[in-house]
């Protein structure tokens, strides 16, 4: 039995019963729909939260104050206060520090923000000029806070695009407008260009005001929450971070770097957590998918053996007939792979389809990977053989005598 005949008996004797084949593939398609569309999820997330951290900012290296200690219990990097505006303005007119091109104090708090009936809970950062720079913000109107609102403590603000959308509605220009801040009135200077993202990534969803301001006026501290610095280059990295290490550490009269009460982190840094915890998420989801396809590839196996059941009679005729064990192994293991073979690639089409549809509804670019592509069609195949193998091999070894014999 040459391969196209082989292959015209195994879709005759898959058309005889239409339903039982169609639930039988309805197992490897539901898997394989499943893991085409949680990895191309999985990496479109990834692709997410990368393109935001990377539109934070090039070359980009941020001090945080170290872990605060109550009562002798560590917590979170973060959580003290160790960093003063007086610290960014060193870093910036050191004569040691050659490698930063730009220095960002910011002092960032959750705060409510009214305007008329409107209101919404949104990110409040006190920054410098520098800080546009630093974060690659651009203005779609008016102007980012100044040097003249920051020395006379002004109460302006620049707003992102969704916090415009909250209070304003969309498509408004609110410049000139107030807004306020914390029951404080604040006048509308500037209107960002939108960066995109959602829930703590989501860079429009934030107000901008003077540091001095958001100090002294807002929140009534003589800190910052973090120093954003630029690099000159992304072969001076190391060299820039050392040199604000030194810096810090003599200006804070730390002797031991182990004692620090500052961290610095890069974007490589940002990035390789990021991408570690999207992968291992990505990874358990992929792993949960898998399960539907060891089900799958156990009704299949279900069903091969129902249909070995049922064509005893004609196994006996056949191998009467002179058929070959290997030839009746072929058949079986043939109708196997068609199943999972056309199951796995409607599953794929269905999953990447499904993937299309979800990453549209919560705004994450669509993503399907030649690997996904590779996974769907090797894998089904496999199942195939996998199961496929045990009810081909009862099949061929029936006894002719038996066989025809069955009732």
């Amino acid at each position: 039995m040459d391969f196209f005949e082989l292959l015209a008996e195994s879709l005759n004797a898959l058309t005889l019963n239409k339903m039982r084949t169609a639930l039988a593939t309805l197992g490897i398609v539901i898997g394989i729909g499943a893991v085409i569309a949680l990895i191309s999820l999985g990496q479109a997330g990834q692709k997410a939260v990368q393109s935001q951290i990377e539109s934070l900012g090039s070359n980009l290296l941020t001090v945080m104050p170290g872990a605060a200690t109550t009562g002798g219990v560590r917590g979170a990097a973060g959580g003290d206060t160790t960093l003063t505006y007086d610290d960014a303005k060193a870093i910036s007119t050191s004569p040691e520090i050659t490698a930063i091109s730009n220095v960002s104090p910011e002092l960032s708090r959750r705060a409510q923000v009214t305007a008329g009936r409107n209101n919404s809970n949104t990110q409040v950062v006190g920054v410098i000029p520098s800080y546009a720079a630093v974060r690659n913000v651009t203005m779609s109107a008016g102007t980012f806070i100044t040097s003249n609102n920051v020395d006379s403590e002004e109460k302006v603000a620049v707003l992102g695009p969704q916090v415009v959308s909250d209070l304003f509605g969309d498509g408004a220009d609110p410049v000139g407008q107030s807004i306020r801040i914390n029951k404080q009135a604040f006048r509308i200077v500037g209107i960002t260009v939108s960066k995109g993202g959602t829930g703590f990534l989501n860079q429009d969803d934030i107000v901008f005001v003077p540091l001095t301001t958001a100090q002294n006026q807002l929140f009534g501290v003589d800190y910052v929450s973090t120093i954003s610095l630029a690099a000159k280059s992304a072969d001076v990295m190391t060299e820039a971070e050392n040199q604000v290490v030194y810096l810090l550490l003599s200006r804070h009269k730390i002797k031991d770097p182990a004692n620090a009460d500052f961290r610095i982190f890069s974007q490589a840094d940002v990035l390789g957590a990021a991408s570690q915890v999207t992968g291992t998420f990505s990874a358990l989801l992929s792993g949960i998918a898998a399960i539907s396809l060891l089900v799958g590839g156990i009704g299949i196996m279900n069903i091969m053996l129902v249909t070995v059941t049922e064509r005893t009679r004609e196994i006996g005729l056949r191998k009467a007939l002179g058929a070959k064990k290997k030839t009746v192994i072929a058949q079986f293991l043939a109708e196997s792979i068609i199943l999972t073979f056309v199951g796995g690639v409607i599953g794929m089409i269905l999953g990447a389809g499904l993937s299309l549809v979800i990453s549209h509804f919560i705004s994450l670019p669509f993503t399907l990977s030649f690997s996904a592509i590779v996974l769907a069609i090797g894998v089904s195949a496999g199942i195939g053989i996998v199961f496929g193998l045990y009810p081909a091999r009862k099949a061929a070894d029936l006894s002719p005598i038996e066989a025809l014999r069955y009732e």
